[in-house]
């Protein structure tokens, strides 16, 4: 049999990426905990600081805290970003999600409401009060999908599908309960206290899912599409004391 070196180029790459995706993930994390507090803070110290109002009245056009509230949610974005880079390759889907709800959150900064971002069917609304209450929607509804993606993900890792499944649970019955709140009683205290649990889960996800991916062995275990966690790059077999030989046919 004609015997020839088998290489595998794609790897390499991907092990560049392995390389660095504890640093990814921990950048997520801390991008996603200062976006988190950013518009915590723009929320008690803003000018609709009650239960009743939306979080997105901190950034209302013209407001005092609309700085805060936007470098929050630019953060909150980039978070997304570097998680979505940090996945393993396994789940495409869900960084295709969080890229996308990244760019809907990033269209709701920059796009205000005006004060008490009404919404209908109980207000009437501008155009910039639909552009920003659907992106903010899409953004949500973006990273909730994302979750689903890695629970139902097979080849992700045991701890990420346990986390995203988990964070899933409480994250659709109170998606659910929003969007009936949004279109039966509109800005309330129901509503607004659902939105923020809502966020807050989004949040912990997001710093769960990326401080897991930070750690060693959650890092090994995001293993290439179609190989098992842990395992040697194909077309290398370990060599005397621990140097990496030519695997040949």
């Amino acid at each position: 049999m004609t015997r020839r070196e088998v290489t595998r180029p794609e790897l390499v790459g991907t092990a560049v990426t392995a390389a660095r995706r504890p640093a990814v993930a921990f950048a997520s994390a801390a991008c996603t905990l200062l976006g988190t507090v950013a518009v915590a803070l723009a929320v008690f110290v803003g000018p609709a600081p009650e239960l009743a109002a939306y979080v997105s009245e901190t950034g209302a056009s013209g407001g005092a805290t609309v700085w805060a509230y936007r470098i929050g949610l630019l953060a909150a974005a980039a978070g997304q970003i570097l998680l979505g880079a940090a996945l393993p390759t396994v789940s495409r889907l869900a960084t295709g999600l969080l890229v996308a709800s990244a760019a809907a959150t990033v269209l709701s900064a920059g796009v205000s409401c005006r004060a008490a971002c009404p919404l209908p069917p109980f207000d009437r609304v501008t155009l910039a009060d639909l552009v920003h209450g659907g992106a903010s929607i899409a953004a949500v509804a973006g990273t909730v999908f994302a979750m689903l993606a890695v629970a139902g993900t097979t080849g992700a890792p045991r701890t990420l599908r346990g986390i995203s499944a988990a964070a899933a649970a409480v994250a659709l019955p109170l998606s659910a309960v929003a969007g009936l709140a949004l279109l039966l009683v509109g800005r309330s205290v129901l509503m607004g206290a659902v939105e923020r649990l809502l966020l807050l889960d989004l949040a912990a996800w997001v710093i769960a899912t990326a401080l897991t991916l930070g750690l060693p062995r959650a890092a090994a275990g995001a293993a290439p599409a179609g190989e098992p966690a842990g395992a040697p790059a194909r077309g290398r077999r370990a060599g005397p004391a621990g140097r990496g030989g030519t695997g040949r046919l």
